[in-house]
Order: C-alpha cells, then structure tokens, then sequence
C-alpha cells in the first residue's frame, strides 16, 4: 500500500477521458470541465491563514557581482510587488539556510505563480528555494519544497527540533 492518497479521489465514477488529440496532433483534447478551485485557494494542507509560500532567494556573499545583483533583485521586488510581504535582506546565513538570502511571502495561488514565473527570467545569478507553509517545517523545507536555479543543502537540524 501506498504511503501516498490517490490523486484520483473524488474522481472513482467520472467518464473515461477521451484519448484524441487537439488540432497540433500531440495535446491529448480534454473536455471542459468547472473551474479548479485551486486557481484561487491553496489545496489542503497549506495553511494560508498567515502565507501560503515562501520565497527564499539565495545569493553567494563573496561573489561580488552575485550580491549586488540580489541586492538590486530584493530593490525590485520591493518596486515591483509592493503587497507582498518581503523581508530583509540578510548578509549571513540564517535558520536552515546555507547562505545569505532574503524572502518573499505570497498569499494567494495567483501571486505565487506570478512571482514564481517573474523569478524564473529574473534570478540571474541566484537560487530560489520555494516551499509551502503547512504546520510541517521539515517537509516543507525538503519533501514539498522546489527550486528555481542550484539547490542548497540546507541545514534541518532546527527544522528536526520543531517537527518533535
């Protein structure tokens, strides 16, 4: 058995899905259907009472040219996304973090992948660590967290603390 939950719950009695293609002869046609909730809340367990994600942006301090760069980056989301919550812009590592980094909260499916598609072509040179925020600090951290860029090992020690 499974450790996972079927991604298929709630669907057990649906029609078969048709296995034609859509006109460019590659996309398989999928019938319309209602709107997926998860365009405007986050799925369960993320807890969006206070952020649904995290942003870490990740830089190396002793690259010069890298630092400047997250500086100006963490200025421009500043600029840019002013209703997100973005935090200071730290010169050492900190938490379980490897390496200086600042970060970005989002609150609502929309921001997330906004921001998540704007990092993406204006990162330069930095690591973006992204996790939701569910109760569980270690799986989020690790299991359920994804990267835009180099991943870091991180450091879950403290993360291990409070999962007990």
């Amino acid at each position: 058995m499974s450790e996972y939950t079927s991604p298929l719950i709630g669907y057990e009695n649906a029609e078969p899905l048709p296995t034609t293609f859509n006109a460019d002869g590659k996309s398989l046609y999928n019938p319309p259907g209602p709107r997926s909730a998860a365009y405007d809340e986050f799925p369960k367990p993320i807890d969006s009472s206070n952020n649904g994600f995290d942003f870490h942006i990740y830089y190396l301090p002793n690259a010069p040219d890298e630092a400047k760069f997250a500086a100006e980056l963490h200025e421009r989301i500043r600029r840019e996304f002013p209703e997100l919550r973005i935090y200071r812009f730290w010169d050492k590592p900190v938490g379980p973090h490897p390496v200086p980094m600042f970060e970005v909260n989002v609150f609502n499916p929309h921001q997330t992948g906004t921001l998540f598609s704007w990092l993406v072509v204006n990162r330069g040179p930095c690591s973006v660590l992204i996790h939701p925020n569910t109760g569980d600090a270690l799986k989020d951290h690790t299991e359920l967290a994804t990267w835009i860029g180099k991943p870091y090992p991180l450091n879950v020690r403290p993360l291990k603390r409070s999962h007990n």
